[in-house]
């Protein structure tokens, strides 16, 4: 069969007045942007840029018609690179895939060559997808945090904790040894929580509500942020000398007020993750250590399998902050 005649399923949004309509839509290859490797998609996953994506944010994606998913894993079918040969299994997450080049949502992706990774050995494809871009920010996130702060140093504040950086962030925590503190807002998941190996629960109204002080009392070693704002200040304020705080997430409020007490008194240290363009060294240096030694015990337990029919309706629970964990899209149903 010649490529230019294969169809495919896709989960297409587009504008129609003023309006942004999801459906799932028949395309050809020949729809796919230009690119080095095509990809037969055998799962994805629903990220908050993809939600952002399908409700025809400009900000995430310029241009409609479109399909999100930042996240894929699938078969090399054609390459012309010569690191990636057809039959491969392979990941592609983040750079522009999903925002304004045809992501994942799709049964087939053709991408430029440097954003392909080799899927790990000890890892398979849902597992590769209930880790993705989320698993992948948490693991660099904690590879920065491990790299200066240890377990015997104190407890790892967690924020978001039931989203899917979250969760993976205090699953990989707690296998390498730390003493986790799980923030969340709901006050139902702490057995979820406490199962994916927290130590503790705050309740986001709690560190919300901590004294104005410029300096708190020091409560934690280090801390990953993923909601930004207010959470992330009083964290800051309440990380002891010589910890370390990283930051991935804006969803709370990208703004901060802080004075620099918290870096210049105590030498607290913030670092910012930005998944989307991260090294590609880094990335396979990352995807080698979730595919083993940080692969979560409770991996399954973090997700929720779905097909493309349901994805309409999981984007707009997204949306509303009411999904836990990681949703997997299964694209071969």
């Amino acid at each position: 069969m010649k490529l230019n005649t294969i169809t495919f399923k896709a989960f297409v949004v587009e504008e129609k007045d003023g309006a942004y309509v999801r459906e799932i839509k028949m395309r050809t290859v020949d729809d796919l942007p230009e690119g080095d490797v095509l990809i037969k998609v055998h799962y994805s996953a629903l990220n908050y840029k993809d939600a952002l994506s399908a409700s025809g944010n400009k900000g995430v994606t310029r241009n409609y018609p479109h399909t999100p998913g930042v996240d894929a894993v699938g078969t090399v079918v054609t390459s012309n690179s010569e690191s990636f040969k057809p039959g491969d299994k392979v990941i592609v997450t983040s750079y522009d895939l999903g925002m304004n080049t045809d992501g994942g949502f799709g049964e087939y992706i053709r991408v430029p060559e440097d954003w392909v990774v080799k899927l790990p050995e000890n890892l398979d494809m849902k597992e590769a997808m209930i880790i993705g871009t989320a698993g992948l920010t948490a693991g660099m996130s904690v590879l920065r945090l491990s790299q200066l702060v240890k377990p015997e140093d104190g407890k790892i504040v967690v924020s978001g904790a039931t989203g899917g950086v979250g969760a993976l962030s205090v699953s990989i925590l707690s296998k390498l040894g730390y003493t986790v503190v799980a923030i969340t807002g709901k006050e139902a998941e702490r057995d979820y929580l406490h199962k994916l190996g927290a130590k503790e629960i705050l309740l986001r109204n709690e560190i919300e509500n901590f004294d104005k002080k410029p300096l708190l009392r020091p409560l934690f070693a280090g801390g990953i942020d993923t909601v930004g704002g207010v959470i992330l200040e009083n964290i800051i304020k309440a990380t002891q000398p010589m910890g370390v705080v990283t930051s991935c997430g804006n969803v709370a409020s990208p703004k901060l007020e802080l004075t620099v007490f918290p870096f210049i008194l105590r030498g607290v240290t913030l670092i910012g993750i930005d998944s989307q363009d991260y090294p590609m060294a880094y990335r396979e240096q990352v995807w080698k250590k979730l595919a083993k030694d940080w692969k979560p015990e409770t991996l399954a337990d973090t997700s929720t399998e779905i097909t493309l029919k349901e994805l309409d309706e999981k984007i707009d629970l997204m949306l509303a902050g009411k999904l836990k964990g990681r949703t997997v899209i299964n694209m071969g149903v």
